[in-house]
């Protein structure tokens, strides 16, 4: 539905009419007006003489539908008809959606209707002056373009406790249209439309030509069907913080032509846009495109995860590892003769004669309880020493002539080398 006939706008209000008014309005007609005044303000809509709608009970035929907001939804005030005008109609808001409608039969002269905009008391300050809203516009245009509310302090538009009132006009390339994603969105305030929201138009920031609203706490992509979009974003004194950043796209309907690329979602975008680190297209088709066809150099493939880096790492060690552990057995190594503390009677039994006591040297003058103690260990070995008839002679010095009687010479040992120990004239060298 579209409106129909005239209607004149103003910075302070405006006024519309039924079609061919004063004269009859034609059957099957149905015109919609949607109201916006300034952030802060409200509505009130007044009716002239002569009107006149067709009567009918609760206005089912022709009538005037009147509700308090922008949308077809919004709460219902009343629908008029018959012989007399509506008294005052008068907003909660800053909107209203106004829609007539007349079946085949039965025409009238129709209406005609003046608005105005008044203050909103929710807003009104001492003596009922408004703050003044700056004038606070932006334009951009191209393939595509960040949308962001920073740029409004960073430009100096409003000072720190105004209202934030700002507009940016995107114009897309020729023939084509815009595409609208959200990189950051927060609201202060959310769900409190009044006080803060950002609006996205349709080709001009008129209130019919609404896209989408946002004010509380998610914002969706929205695609446009014209070259131009308006963006504007309201926050009152106490809303500051909120703050949005969006990237615009211009796009055409397939088929792609040579110079753009098809994004699988219904859209042409500019070659340009592909690979250059932000998704354009609606999904993330033009930048996995990209990670394909890139070849990734050695640095990068070996940081790529942390799970090679965590690989490569262990393997090194591990190398490190057996090589220090080949230069280990390479080395030579000294051989260490092992003393054993445990005494074999049996070996010892075997090899060992009592040879000529000529092992050691006397050279200390203490030595005489030395070999008290040796005397001692000697006959400790006697009695440990088990009778053997089948030992043998090892050398034969030791042996001489008595090697028929073994015991008798073992038993005769202690008396004839004590003597020779006790000489300290002339020691004997070690054997």
């Amino acid at each position: 539905p579209t409106q129909c006939d005239n209607w004149v706008r103003t910075s302070n209000g405006g006024h519309f009419a039924s079609p061919n008014y004063p004269n009859m309005y034609p059957p099957n007609q149905e015109c919609i007006y949607i109201l916006e005044a300034a952030p802060r303000q409200r509505i009130e809509l007044t009716f002239d003489e002569p009107y006149y709608i067709e009567p009918s009970f609760e206005c089912r035929f022709d009538h005037l539908e009147v509700r308090d907001g922008p949308f077809g939804f919004s709460p219902l005030i009343n629908r008029y008809c018959g012989l007399k005008s509506p008294a005052l109609i008068r907003s909660t808001g800053r909107f209203m959606w106004i829609k007539f409608t007349s079946d085949e039969e039965l025409e009238g002269k129709g209406f005609q209707a003046k608005y105005s905009f008044i203050p909103d008391p929710d807003f009104t300050y001492l003596g009922g002056i408004l703050n003044p809203i700056p004038d606070c516009q932006f334009e951009l245009s191209g393939a595509d373009g960040i949308v962001r509310s920073s740029q409004v302090e960073q430009e100096g538009k409003t000072k720190p406790g105004q209202a934030v009132d700002c507009i940016w006009t995107i114009k897309a390339t020729p023939n084509a249209k815009i595409y609208l994603r959200f990189l950051d969105y927060q609201m202060e305030h959310s769900n409190e439309c009044k006080r803060n929201f950002v609006a996205v138009y349709d080709g001009s920031s008129s209130i019919e030509n609404l896209k989408a609203k946002f004010c509380s706490t998610v914002a969706n992509d929205v695609t446009l069907q014209t070259g131009t979009g308006v963006v504007r974003m309201w926050a009152d004194e106490g809303s500051r913080l909120s703050r949005f950043r969006m990237l615009f796209t211009s796009f055409v309907d397939p088929p792609c032509s040579g110079n753009t690329y098809f994004c699988h979602s219904n859209m042409c975008i500019n070659n340009s846009l592909v690979c250059n680190g932000i998704q354009n297209c609606a999904y993330p088709w033009d930048e996995n495109h990209c990670r394909e066809k890139k070849k990734t150099g050695l640095f990068e493939q070996i940081t790529k995860t942390h799970g090679t880096i965590i690989g490569i790492t262990s393997g090194i060690v591990l190398v490190l590892l057996i090589i220090s552990i080949l230069v280990q057995v390479k080395q030579p190594r000294k051989k260490v003769m092992a003393c054993k503390t445990t005494f074999n009677k049996t070996g010892f039994q075997e090899v060992f004669d009592p040879p000529h006591y000529e092992l050691f040297s006397l050279r200390d003058k203490e030595i005489s309880a030395d070999l008290a103690d040796l005397s001692e260990e000697l006959e400790n070995y006697q009695k440990m020493r088990r009778p053997s008839t089948a030992s043998r002679c090892i050398h034969d010095h030791h042996c001489g002539s008595q090697a028929s009687n073994l015991k008798q010479s073992r038993t005769n040992l202690s008396s004839m080398e004590l003597p020779f120990h006790n000489d300290f004239a002339q020691p004997q060298p070690m054997k």
